[in-house]
């Protein structure tokens, strides 16, 4: 009982010392994506900043999991693996036959790639799963029903991030157009990781989950806006 209580104690300590850490990483990451977002809209700049985007999500993911509060079982890393290799494999069919998002092509602003995809893309599913699975959860619903809100959320923020990733060497889509199937396809998608990740009652508590979609989202839409303003 004694080592149950000192472990329960230690815990809370950890936890505890987060909100500090928590809030200089919310600054560090507001900083970051100010710097990021005048990189790319300074032509001179650009290329570099495209080169610096595969660990930029890189740098997001492992801060984004150094501040997961629940301790992560063998079943939690099983349910990420799944959900990153599940990710990269739907991507891999998507790209080589266009029966799933439509066609497209990706770029090299995500770095290596396997049979034409990225492997990043299998990180930032996990990433977008987690982060809204991780704002919906301790919303006061039936938990079949959170999948839904979070699924939505996951294609509002794919309608805005589509707008720039040309611009950012992410992927191109054949002719410049975005067929409405790829938003029914991640719907789809995002619906089947959110019933994954909430299923298997992992805790997703994460102090740096809303920061690092609102800086992300936010990066995306001003330069949505700066691409309509400055074509």
């Amino acid at each position: 009982m004694f080592y149950c209580f000192k472990k329960m104690t230690v815990y809370r300590e950890f936890v505890q010392s987060l909100k500090p850490r928590s809030e200089k990483a919310s600054r560090f990451l507001l900083i970051f994506y100010l710097v990021g977002l005048a990189g790319f809209m300074i032509p001179a700049t650009q290329d570099v900043f495209i080169c610096l985007t595969k660990w930029a999500l890189l740098l997001n993911f492992i801060l984004l999991m150094w501040f997961h509060e629940a301790a992560v079982r063998p079943g939690t890393f099983a349910v990420f693996a799944f959900i990153i290799l599940a990710g990269i494999a739907i991507e891999i069919i998507g790209v080589k036959t266009g029966l799933i998002f439509g066609n497209y092509a990706y770029g090299d602003g995500l770095g290596i790639k396997v049979f034409d995809t990225p492997l990043l893309i299998g990180i930032n599913w996990l990433m977008l799963t987690y982060c809204f699975a991780s704002i919906i959860q301790p919303l006061k619903m039936p938990a079949v029903l959170k999948i839904f809100p979070a699924a939505a959320g996951m294609v509002a923020y794919d309608l805005v991030m589509e707008q720039t990733a040309p611009m950012l060497q992410m992927w191109t889509w054949e002719g410049g157009t975005i067929p409405l199937r790829n938003y029914l396809a991640w719907f789809a998608t995002a619906l089947i990781f959110q019933s994954l990740i909430m299923g298997s009652r992992i805790n997703l508590k994460n102090k740096l989950a809303v920061i690092i979609l609102l800086c992300q989202f936010a990066f995306f839409f001003i330069l949505m806006i700066y691409k309509l303003v400055l074509p």
